[in-house]
């Protein structure tokens, strides 16, 4: 990482170093980072790992390292349209600077990563607009990044606390202000697209029955390729367990409010990457996965939910009920011993 941080100096350097994919790399590795200092303890083979290489887990000074390395890359964005493009990339480098800004490690990490924020916010394409063909990327497209991000959330929270540094206190308030009127811009489906895009769910207006009624038919997308569905069905499978929760749910009321939609995302396997999950330690996560794959097999699924006792088994002493969150359980477990 010093290495890295002493090719920072100049412009030659850091153009060589971004077409070297160095963008890509630097935001890699700070995800990395945060997740292992974020991950705790960790396993004990892990540790004999660590042990074993005399590996440590990412240190503040490592993740400050990095998004330095990263601030200073943002200063090339003006002048160079490849530039941006790699910062745009798959919304790794955003993603990266808005866990570290939202995770608060240190005052001195947070400074770098929001300043390389700002700069990526406000940055422009008037300079070097680049090939006609390929689609403008200036700091709007950044902010549509952070929002899906949840930035907005993470920002009004540091407005709360105390910083010592002035600069800091700068781009809290900058950031907060382009952040909000871009939101007001937007209409909640592209709220919605975008926090799909970014991978970051998190409960909030746009996961609601009364979003997917309203928006469901706008999964289709523009060329009628239910492209940001697949994404959210591939989210499913996501290591983050408020993630794949949120995507079951997102992907149960699809199914509920879009006309065919338990064919059409029995079609692209989507049962077949939530099934496991109703197994899942982690009861939330198992509670949406439940509920997901019964809006997939229960074609009236508000008279289920308005049945206190779902379904009796009557004999000839006694009668036993079943919850609807039991009868959903006990739907998946039938289910899968038929298919």
């Amino acid at each position: 990482i010093p290495a890295m941080t002493a090719l920072m100096d100049c412009t030659e350097s850091r153009l060589l170093f971004a077409a070297s994919g160095g963008i890509k790399y630097l935001s890699r590795q700070l995800r990395m980072g945060k997740s292992s200092k974020s991950s705790g303890q960790g396993s004990k083979k892990d540790d004999k790992k660590k042990a074993a290489t005399g590996g440590v887990s990412a240190s503040v000074q490592q993740l400050y390292e990095l998004s330095f390395c990263l601030w200073n890359m943002t200063y090339e964005l003006n002048g160079s349209a490849s530039v941006r493009a790699d910062f745009a990339k798959d919304g790794q480098a955003v993603i990266a600077l808005v866990d570290l800004v939202s995770s608060a490690p240190r005052e001195k990490a947070v400074r770098v990563a929001l300043a390389a924020l700002r700069n990526l916010a406000t940055c422009s394409s008037a300079e070097s607009p680049g090939p006609a063909s390929t689609p403008k990327v200036d700091g709007s497209v950044f902010l549509t990044e952070m929002l899906g991000c949840n930035l907005l959330k993470a920002i009004a929270f540091l407005r709360d606390r105390q910083w010592t540094d002035p600069d800091i206190l700068d781009n809290i308030n900058l950031l907060y202000k382009l952040l909000s009127d871009n939101y007001k811009e937007m209409t909640r489906f592209e709220v919605y697209k975008s926090e799909v895009e970014s991978g970051h769910l998190c409960w909030g207006t746009v996961h609601t029955e009364a979003f997917f009624r309203e928006n469901a038919k706008m999964l289709e997308g523009s060329d009628g390729d239910f492209k940001l569905l697949k994404v959210l069905i591939a989210l499913i499978g996501s290591k983050d367990e408020d993630v794949a929760g949120i995507a079951c749910f997102d992907l149960g009321e699809f199914v509920r409010q879009y006309p065919n939609g338990r064919s059409i995302v029995k079609r692209m396997g989507a049962k077949e990457l939530v099934m496991p999950l109703i197994e899942h330690e982690n009861p939330e996560l198992q509670r949406q996965a439940l509920q997901c794959v019964s809006k997939m097999l229960i074609q009236n699924w508000e008279v289920s939910q308005l049945c206190v006792a779902t379904l009796h088994f009557r004999t000839q002493s006694f009668v036993i009920s079943f919850s609807p969150f039991t009868f959903c359980y006990l739907v998946c477990k039938i289910n899968t011993l038929v298919l």
